[in-house]
């Protein structure tokens, strides 16, 4: 979309409405409190990133649903309530892998709604406040939107508060965003909302149209034809699985003598092999599969870095790791377990001469 009405909702209940009436490709118009002119124009409200909690993480890149759902099994651990207790918005920026994800307890959700519809506004999409920024490719930009301040990094995005700015940055002071920049940035993510929290149960209700019951019922019929092919296809196969089971057994004794030890009698082939690849690659996953992916995660997070590695009989993997930050390192644990893996912390995260430090436990799920 193009032509919008950007509505700032307040961080308190003092504080006003701002707006601004986006048309194009510039800000055409802007003004304080509910505008009562731009009905005709689409919606876009943005909230405070105070009750809003993003991350960043690679996903299956699926329906929204399901992309949904694998961002609440990725983020599981990695939220203090109850991830079945919130409400989970899945975005996408540009080309890049990772997607951004929110986090919001579905009772603001409820109530910035309530709000909007005392105004009869029923928003298009609802955005945090940090994801108005542009994505930096290193460091970290702030901008002043009027209802609070924000900072947003490559993959992280808060209210700026000056004491945890500085802690969560590593002591980098971010670049502040000009009013053009920060107008350009409003412009881009009202053109493609970068996130909008407007998912799943709060999506926006639109009209019903007309039933089409021929449609309907031709479409009952071409599904009572695809179900009786596939009926007919699941005979054929069980058919041929059994004519052709005898040969399978006698293939897969073939095939396991080839691995197994010369002269090893075979008696439970499946059992075997699978003794045999565990002494040859180690237990679990094997040292170098895990180690790798725990390399992978941290080459993508920026100035992190491993400082020891230990791996036991049990297929675990014990590493220490140094990052720029708390958030940097929970950036290496997110990507480890988006890898197959559980990843858990094994004591405090120790903050020393602008670095974190802390070990992680890595298994396979």
């Amino acid at each position: 979309m193009t032509d919008a009405c950007v509505l700032f909702l307040p961080t308190r209940p003092s504080d006003g409405y701002r707006w601004l009436k986006v048309g194009g490709g510039a800000i055409a118009a802007r003004g304080d409190g509910v505008p009562t002119d731009l009905d005709g124009l689409p919606h876009i409200v943005i909230v405070s990133g105070e009750h809003v909690a993003l991350h960043w993480a690679v996903l299956p890149d699926r329906s929204a649903a399901q992309s949904v759902a694998a961002a609440r099994a990725t983020l599981a651990d990695a939220v203090a309530s109850p991830i079945g207790d919130l409400h989970v918005a899945v975005g996408r920026e540009g080309d890049s892998a990772d997607r951004p994800i929110a986090l919001v307890d579905a009772r603001w959700m409820q109530a910035w709604l309530d709000e909007l519809a005392a105004h009869s506004i029923d928003a298009d999409a609802i955005i945090p406040g940090p994801m108005l920024l542009p994505r930096p490719v290193e460091g970290f930009v702030k901008a002043d939107l009027g209802i609070e301040t924000v900072v947003r990094g490559a993959a992280i995005g808060f209210v700026d508060e000056p004491k945890l700015t500085r802690l969560v940055t590593g002591g980098i002071e971010p670049a502040m965003l000009d009013v053009d920049a920060l107008e350009e940035a409003i412009l881009q993510a009202v053109a493609t909302p970068p996130l909008n929290l407007r998912q799943g149960a709060f999506a926006p209700r639109r009209p019903g149209v007309g039933v089409d019951w021929g449609q309907i019922k031709r479409l009952g019929w071409l599904a009572m034809t695809a179900i009786l092919l596939t009926v007919g296809i699941t005979l054929v196969d069980i058919l041929r699985n059994n004519l052709g089971a005898d040969s399978l057994d006698r293939q897969a004794e073939s095939l396991a003598r080839q691995g197994l030890r010369s002269g090893e009698t075979v008696n439970d082939a499946d059992r075997q092999l699978d003794e045999r690849l565990l002494g040859l690659r180690g237990p679990g996953l094997g040292f170098t599969r895990t180690a790798g992916a725990v390399f992978t995660a941290l080459r993508a997070v920026p100035a992190s870095q491993a400082t020891a590695l230990s791996f036991d009989g049990t297929g675990s993997l014990r590493v220490s790791i140094a990052t720029q930050g708390e958030g940097a390192a929970n950036d290496v644990k997110r990507r480890i377990e988006a890898m197959g893996f559980t990843v858990t912390q094994t004591g405090q995260f120790v903050a020393s001469a602008g670095r974190v430090t802390g070990d992680f436990q890595v298994v396979p799920q």
